[in-house]
């Protein structure tokens, strides 16, 4: 009989790719400790801390700030689900992949979707993106703050006022940006946003860290049964017994603790200096070796780094020696960047030079570059001030 995988078969990795990202040993210690029940009051005093430090991580004072029991596409969806209406008008900024998502899954949803774009690997258009809103029937403004896809970060200046000013909802998709690149959502005006676990935070996937503001709540749709943001808000927030919605994933909420202590631990302007540092520096490095990022100079997602390959290197033959041989995943691009980009993931552990170099050291070896040099080049950016 053929022998039957266990988990002991999967291999450890260095998980440098546009996610999952590196899990610390503190979190993975937190996901093994025992499970109780989803209304045990010592775990409902645990989900209290979890809403307080993620407010603190988002920026945000809005009291319905908690973990969907999803990923970070079900955040996605979550969305659409409850803050959007058939028929509403939405404005929605596609410079990647995950705008488009958001673009399809409104569309399906039965929304009017005005689509704002720009090539992948830019930011959008402010001006253009508040010229769409200035229609009086626009419901909402969708954006995606860190562009996965591509490495980039959607400015947000000016784009609250412009939706609000019909009533409009601000929408943000904060995956990849959340606890690695600047990111105040009340400062930006947000109304609801979306996160997922497993980029800055360093947790497993699994939870969709989810805000939404007063504005957003007068607008709840109960269109969706398991994302019903009332039903959860009724177990998050109950001012007496928690209201059973689903059983949440204990173990994970126990993970998400643990994570964002880590960040509260660091303090957020601290880790939002990291990630550039470290951006900066993996950037410098690569250009040593041919590789150059798509995100212009102010454009770029610190958490990610986006790079074009040398024509000269076959990138999925490199990538998998990388992981076969090396233990190290990179991504490779989507979309019309298929075949032409890397992205590699700049997050919370990952944005460290240790890691870094390991990642360097093994690409030089793959692509006959001067690893001296980019070694240099990668220890300079981290001595940068």
């Amino acid at each position: 009989m053929p022998r039957v995988p266990t988990v002991q078969d999967v291999p450890a990795r260095l998980l440098l790719g546009s996610g999952p990202s590196p899990v610390p040993e503190r979190i993975l210690k937190a996901l093994a400790h025992p499970t109780v029940g989803h209304l045990d009051p010592a775990f409902g005093a645990l989900q209290d801390d979890v809403a307080a430090l993620l407010r603190a991580t988002m920026k945000t004072t809005n009291k319905v700030t908690f973990p969907l029991s999803a990923t970070g596409s079900g955040g996605m969806q979550a969305m659409v689900d409850t803050l959007v209406a058939p028929g509403d008008r939405v404005v929605v900024g596609v410079h990647g992949a995950f705008g488009g998502r958001m673009a399809d899954a409104l569309g399906r949803a039965g929304a009017d979707v005005v689509k704002v774009e720009a090539e992948w690997g830019r930011a959008l258009s402010v001006d253009a993106l508040i010229e769409a809103c200035a229609d009086s029937s626009t419901r909402a403004l969708f954006v995606v703050h860190g562009e996965t896809s591509t490495g980039v970060a959607q400015p947000l200046d000016g784009l609250a006022e412009a939706v609000h000013a019909h009533d409009g909802l601000f929408l943000v998709d904060c995956v990849t940006s959340l606890a690695g690149h600047p990111l105040d959502l009340d400062a930006a005006g947000v109304d609801a946003a979306f996160s997922g676990t497993q980029k800055c935070l360093n947790v497993p996937p699994g939870l969709a860290p989810f805000t939404v503001g007063d504005r957003a709540l007068g607008r709840l749709q109960r269109r969706s049964w398991y994302f019903d943001l009332q039903a959860m808000v009724d177990y998050w927030f109950a001012d007496g017994p928690r209201a059973y919605h689903h059983t949440a994933p204990i173990n994970m909420i126990y993970a998400l603790h643990e994570g964002l202590r880590i960040v509260e631990e660091e303090g957020l302007a601290a880790r939002w200096d990291r990630h550039a540092r470290a951006h900066e520096a993996l950037r410098a490095a690569f250009s040593v070796l041919g590789f150059e990022r798509f995100a212009p100079d102010g454009e770029q997602l610190h958490s990610l780094l986006a790079v074009r390959v040398p024509e000269s290197i076959d990138e999925a033959a490199v990538r998998g020696a990388l992981l076969r041989e090396d233990g190290i995943e990179v991504s490779g691009g989507l979309g019309p960047l298929a075949g032409r980009a890397w992205r590699i993931g700049v997050m919370g552990e990952g944005a460290r030079q240790e890691p870094q170099e390991r990642l360097i050291r093994a690409v030089t070896r793959r692509t006959n570059g001067d690893e001296h040099a980019a070694v240099r080049a990668l220890a300079d950016g981290w001595a940068a001030a």
